[in-house]
């Protein structure tokens, strides 16, 4: 359409309406754009295409007359640049043929529009065109030209109880397009002509009323239960005529619907929703007693009061009913909705995007092809289950996300009002915004003018190079990822994120040999952005996967060091692939489970070399100068740990050696104790970031610490002296299994089994001096409490129920803990619950060490089963164990 723009605006540098017609404003959907945008945000007139045809609406019957040269570009376009064109005009337009006497068309006048008299362009006023709606849209679709100008605001006045969307006249046939005459007066202007389509960030949102279709939709209905087996997602309504009709307390909705056209569109992410079903499809039926057809695999609904039948989608159907998983052409649904089709459609995204990593389910899934266009879409995120209330007709459309934005533009662009309520609703916004951007339609103007608001927000509001506080402040963190990733000029861009972006020389055609075994890394790279060439080969076996950035952690914090989300991933579909993240990050390679790749090629044409060391491949003669490689990342790859800082901490390492000799030892303990091959078959990984989701440090993969205390990792010295404690208790946690481990009281205690063994076996520190909670005076304050406090065992956890671990290590050795864990991983069904779980935990210890230990674990308030004593009754039993002291 921008193309049309311009044919449509040639030659015009302004427009002069400034005279007693009062317009309306004209509230676009669909495939429409506005062609003039006054300073209040009104748009005065739109074009728009439909079938094989083409409209074009002003939003005042006179400026077919006052404004002679936009009309003249208007007929040429309309009739596709025919130099020989036919054209009709309404008789009472007859003012119009005057001011077209001179030129080269075949003008006649018409009483009214038929079919038969064989025009290419017909001009109209916007209030007589009801009678012949559906010839004039057949005429539009066979690919005809419609000139109409008129305003909706008096009709309103006249017809209060009529609903205007659907009946206006001028509607009947403007609303297939996308263009909607409404009752809100617009504001005659003399108006400059821009080179490309106008926007404006006052007519993002035109605030429509919906109360009565609420009050239709909701009547005889309290609450919706969406509690069951079935989970929702979450709907995102972003249409200037779509409207949430029941949301959580979280403000997810759950329930929308949306006029399209003049038709009628009903979303519900879940199915138990009984009691709404018949006001539905009578708000979709429009009063027409039409038939209602299931798709097939849809039950049909009982107790309508409509004719029901299960049918393949046709177009005689008053209201259609399908699942969003649907297959049904996307653009029959909607030309069925935009000609006065009702359309139910249920479902949810999150299962799609689960199953198609790397997907885009907001632009790729069926059911989102059929509904972005019609003003509705279905997230990937689930929602709250619950009982909720039914809202308020009057009240639904506070929140909706193209209100919200107007605010936000009018404060950050221009100084407006942003109460403490629109400051709580910045999140929510936030993730709008970033669901609404990966729609990535780029060929329609309701996407291309969010977009360029948000282009515009984030250039003048732009990301502070302080930590971010408040929630506007986190939004446009937030916004600036999504923001980069959709843009179609990233450069422009990207000075208003990254204030200082260091230019960093870049290494060209960098040839890397993959070899994986159900996992791949490329030779870590940084970049913004580069290309890279795969081996056809590699594509067919291996079906990998580019990541850029070394972690996935996700921020939820009040105050923001960094962006929340850092690492971006690119399916590799082609031989040549250009991939990019805003932040930089490191460049992998990651191949799918049960992949075998050995030795095949990769050429990175484009990349900033990272420092990187490697076990048995880097030379110690040549880490001198690695280590000051440009990018701000760096990687050392030991035998079975890789570990992840910002360069500067390794910058200035001179012994890499010893590093890796720590770290191999390590390692080599975790795998002892853990009883698995001392080669890993996915080696751990330690990533130091400024910011992390949780504490100093958190388990997971990789294992996440803060870059403040990163620098500790390659001080062998210090690790020996000092220890490693947080790091070894994360390693831990990566080796805590669920047949062993006892929820909560454990999660914090037998992960520090693996930090005392690898202090006292490998760093050769006692563990006593390894951590203050394990020191002698520590360890009996702990038990002489826990005794003291009834041996319950809601307070066993934490240090209290390391210590009962502790005292069988030091009655029978780390043997007996290797062959305790060497037994589990021959076990198979093992119970969930933990009195179960306990019960064969001290069952397989006591076999372990062919001692019964019984009584040990029920002095510890363990609930041991009459059952087990049983079986353990012909072992000898423990009793000089350490708690018999305290019975």
């Amino acid at each position: 359409m921008a193309r049309a723009y311009r044919a449509l605006m040639r030659g015009i540098n302004e427009l002069d309406l400034q005279h007693s017609s009062v317009p309306c404003n004209l509230v676009l959907t669909g495939a429409a754009v506005p062609l003039v945008i006054n300073s209040h945000g009104h748009i005065l007139a739109a074009a728009s295409v439909y079938g094989r045809g083409r409209i074009v609406v002003l939003s005042h019957e006179t400026y077919l007359t006052l404004c002679p040269a936009l009309v003249k570009n208007a007929l040429a376009w309309l009739g596709g640049g025919s130099a020989n064109l036919s054209l009709g005009v309404q008789k009472k337009r007859q003012a119009v043929a005057d001011n077209l006497n001179r030129s080269s068309y075949k003008v006649s006048l018409m009483e009214d529009f038929d079919k038969d008299h064989g025009v290419s362009v017909y001009v109209t006023d916007a209030y007589e065109v009801g009678a012949k709606a559906a010839e004039l849209i057949d005429f539009m679709k066979a690919g005809g030209g419609l000139l109409i100008g008129g305003q909706a605001w008096h009709w309103a006045s006249q017809n209060k109880n009529e609903n205007l969307i659907l009946e206006f006249p001028g509607n009947k046939v403007a609303g297939v397009a996308g263009i909607h005459f409404s009752a809100k007066y617009g504001k005659a202007e003399k108006l400059p002509i821009y080179p490309e389509i106008p926007s404006s960030w006052k007519a993002i949102y035109c605030g429509m009323d919906f109360k009565e279709d609420l009050e239709f939709l909701l009547k005889g209905i309290s609450d919706f239960n969406i509690q069951g087996d079935g989970v929702p997602s979450g709907a995102l309504v972003h249409g200037r005529l779509a409207f949430s009709i029941c949301n959580t307390d979280k403000e997810e909705v759950f329930l929308a619907g949306t006029y399209y056209g003049r038709g009628r569109v009903i979303l519900v992410t879940h199915e138990k929703l009984a009691s709404f079903w018949k006001n539905a499809c009578d708000w979709l039926d429009q009063g027409r007693r039409g038939v209602v057809g299931f798709e097939r695999g849809v039950k049909p609904l009982p107790n309508l009061g409509l004719t029901c039948k299960t049918t393949e989608f046709n177009q005689d159907l008053s209201v259609f009913v399908c699942k969003a998983y649907s297959n049904i052409d996307p653009e029959r649904i909607q030309n069925f909705v935009a000609e006065g089709g009702g359309l139910l459609i249920g479902g949810h995204a999150w299962y799609w995007a689960s199953t198609h990593q790397g997907g885009n389910p907001m632009h790729d899934f069926s059911g989102n092809k059929i509904l972005n266009k019609m003003g509705l879409s279905l997230l990937k995120e689930t929602i709250t289950l619950g009982v909720y209330k039914a809202p308020d007709p009057s009240q639904v459309n506070i929140f909706h996300f193209r209100h919200l934005l107007r605010r936000l533009a009018g404060h950050v662009l221009e100084g407006g009002e942003f109460t403490e309520q629109d400051e709580e609703h910045l999140k929510k916004l936030g993730a709008d915004c970033a669901s609404f951007l990966m729609m990535k339609a780029y060929d329609r103007f309701s996407y291309m003018e969010i977009l360029s608001l948000l282009t515009d927000i984030l250039k003048k509001q732009g990301v502070s190079e302080k930590p971010a506080k408040s929630p506007k402040e986190h939004m446009v963190l937030s916004l600036a990822t999504n923001m980069y990733d959709v843009s179609l000029n990233q450069q422009e861009l990207l000075p208003y994120i990254i204030k200082d972006n260091p230019s960093l020389p870049v290494v060209k055609n960098q040839r890397i040999k993959i070899t994986a075994q159900t996992g791949g890394q490329i030779m870590p790279q940084n970049t913004a952005a580069h290309y890279a060439l795969f081996n056809p080969l590699l594509l067919g076996l291996c079906r990998p996967k580019i990541q850029i950035g070394c972690q996935s952690d996700e921020l939820h914090k009040e105050e923001l060091w960094r962006a929340p989300y850092v690492i971006k991933r690119f399916p590799v579909t082609s031989e040549k692939m250009q991939v990019w993240n805003l932040w930089g990050g490191l460049i992998y390679l990651l191949a799918p489970r049960d992949v075998q790749v050995d030795e095949e090629e990769v050429v990175v044409q484009d990349a900033v070399s990272a420092p990187y060391y490697k076990s048995g491949v880097t030379k110690p003669a040549d880490w001198s100068s690695l280590r000051r490689a440009p990018a701000p990342w760096a990687e050392m790859e030991f035998d079975n740990i890789i570990l992840t800082v910002p360069s500067h901490i390794i910058r200035e390492l001179e012994r890499p050696q010893e590093v890796e000799k720590l770290w191999n030892g390590i390692m080599k303990g975790i795998s002892d104790l853990a009883v698995i091959p001392q080669k890993f078959i996915r080696k751990e990984r330690i990533v130091a970031d400024v910011q992390i989701s949780a504490g100093w440090m958190h388990a997971g993969y990789p294992i996440m610490m803060k870059s403040s205390i990163g620098a500790e990792l390659f001080k062998p010295e210090d690790a020996r002296t000092k220890g490693l404690w947080g790091e070894t208790h994360e390693l831990g946690h990566n080796r805590q299994r669920s047949c062993w481990e006892f929820p909560p009281h454990t999660t914090e205690a037998t992960c520090n089994l693996w930090s005392v063994y690898v202090h006292e076996e490998v760093l050769g520190l006692n563990r006593a001096k390894a951590h203050p909670s394990v020191t002698p005076a520590s360890r009996k304050r702990c038990v002489e409490k826990y005794v003291q406090q009834g041996r319950k065992l809601s307070h066993w956890k934490v240090w209290t129920a390391l210590e009962t671990y502790l005292q069988l290590q030091e009655r029978f050795g780390w043997a007996a803990f290797k062959k305790v864990f060497a037994d589990y991983h021959h076990m198979s069904n093992c119970p969930r619950d933990n009195d179960k779980k306990m019960n064969l935990y001290a069952e397989t210890f006591s076999k372990a060490v062919n001692m019964n230990l019984t009584g040990f674990f029920k002095a510890w308030g363990w609930p041991i089963e009459q059952a087990t004593e049983e079986k353990l009754s012909n072992l000898p039993p423990w009793t000089d164990h350490p708690m018999a002291q305290y019975s």
